[in-house]
């Protein structure tokens, strides 16, 4: 950021408690004060609570409230980086299980702050450009400022061709409730943030908060950024700075095979060539009340190799209790994909049961494919996809009853 004209505050990393300890000295003689945060991949850090792993077997878990803190002393910073390093820190953007903190930033303490702002750049579908977004109510989540005041909330519009012109700035400068004195300031972190997201291929930038302090500057004290994964091969300094610590490890795997996966709470899992098609299929399991497992969208191709990967992250998650393949052939042939999914499922040695949706070229040939493979990798086709769906989530229910009771059944569902 810095190298893009934005202003931060001065501060180093730590990733062991040695660091922590020397970092937080040297700001400390020098300002008396140090900010130690939390550098997990989710927002409300200060809010959160952060759950130490190790502590109270019987007892049960010892906490500490907030994953931010100001630290006056050094003994309060060594309390403090002990209990967050390595433990995982739960927000509301987390989920109740939290993530690790695998580093914690040491900063410069702001003195004077008078406001904080929130400020975010985004790519807009409706514009089909970038938007500007702020509130002069930052400091807290954005969210609740929508749903309680969204007339707080601005948002201009921006020709990625032009970029952002001086009055755009300014304008965004004076919602946000900049004092008079340090809108010109505000207004150049803010074309100094676009040039950054337009540099670095970002998909999103988020400041909160934006401050102004009595001394009169505008200041980013807290950021995220996301970046477009299609920009790799040009941003590479940026993504060799990746942590997949703080990603799910299903989905770090998966994206070295290409396969867009997010996973989810459901137990009915999803395969799919096409992000339109695993939205959709998605859908109606929840339409016929069943839960989805994971978003797995393996791209145009659905490769034997992309499938098997796929079958390895699904047999894998002890929630799934049911697999929806949904493909539409189109490019490659209905026939070359059964043959592959059965191949897969084979070399997985899959004991899930897998309900089969093929649909387009060679369609026929494909499902009889998978009636031949029922009984060896308890492959059903379906119809359509309302009789996929039907069928999946009545398997993941009778399983769900079965589990409850204790009772054994068997999934040979009539073709």
């Amino acid at each position: 950021m810095k190298q893009y004209g934005v202003m931060v505050p001065p501060g180093k990393p730590a990733f062991n408690l040695k660091d922590a300890h020397n970092i937080a000295s040297n700001i400390l003689d020098r300002h008396g004060k140090v900010v130690v945060k939390s550098q997990i991949h989710a927002g409300g850090r200060g809010l959160g609570t952060v759950v130490l792993q190790d502590a109270g077997k019987h007892e049960g878990l010892e906490v500490l409230e907030g994953g931010v803190h100001m630290c006056e002393d050094i003994e309060r910073v060594d309390y403090i980086a002990k209990r967050i390093l390595g433990n995982k820190l739960v927000t509301k953007q987390t989920g109740k299980d939290g993530k690790t903190v695998s580093c914690i930033y040491m900063a410069e303490p702001i003195a004077g702050i008078i406001a904080e702002k929130y400020f975010a750049i985004l790519m807009d579908r409706g514009s089909q450009g970038p938007m500007l977004v702020g509130s002069p109510a930052g400091g807290m989540a954005i969210e609740d400022v929508a749903a309680a005041t969204p007339e707080k909330i601005f948002t201009i519009p921006i020709d990625i061709v032009t970029g952002v012109t001086d009055e755009q700035a300014l304008t965004m400068a004076k919602n946000l409730e900049f004092s008079p004195a340090v809108q010109d300031k505000a207004a150049s972190q803010i074309k100094h943030l676009y040039e950054m997201f337009i540099g670095t291929d970002a998909t999103q930038v988020e400041i909160n908060p934006l401050v102004e302090n009595e001394a009169g500057a505008a200041m980013c004290l807290d950021a995220k950024l996301n970046f477009d994964d299609n920009a790799k091969f040009r941003q590479a300094e940026i993504f060799d700075m990746r942590d997949t610590t703080q990603e799910d490890e299903r989905e770090v795997k998966a994206s070295e095979y290409d396969i867009n996966y997010i996973g989810l709470d459901g137990n009915i899992a999803c395969m799919v060539n096409g992000a339109g098609l695993a939205m959709a299929t998605m859908d109606i399991i929840k339409l016929y009340g069943g839960e989805p497992a994971n978003f797995l969208d393996l791209g145009g191709g659905a490769s034997e190799k992309q499938v098997t990967e796929a079958f390895k992250l699904i047999q894998g998650d002890p929630k799934v209790d049911a697999i929806l393949v949904n493909i539409f052939g189109g490019i490659m042939r209905c026939d070359i994909i059964a043959a592959g999914i059965v191949g897969a499922a084979k070399s997985v040695g899959l004991t899930k049961p897998l309900i089969v949706r093929l649909e387009g070229t060679n369609v026929d040939q494909g499902n009889a494919i998978i009636k031949e493979a029922h009984a060896e990798v308890h492959a059903i086709p379906a119809s359509d996809l309302d009789d996929a769906a039907k069928k999946a989530c009545d398997i993941a229910r009778i399983k769900k009853l079965a589990e409850q009771s204790s009772l054994k059944v068997s999934f040979e569902i009539p073709l």
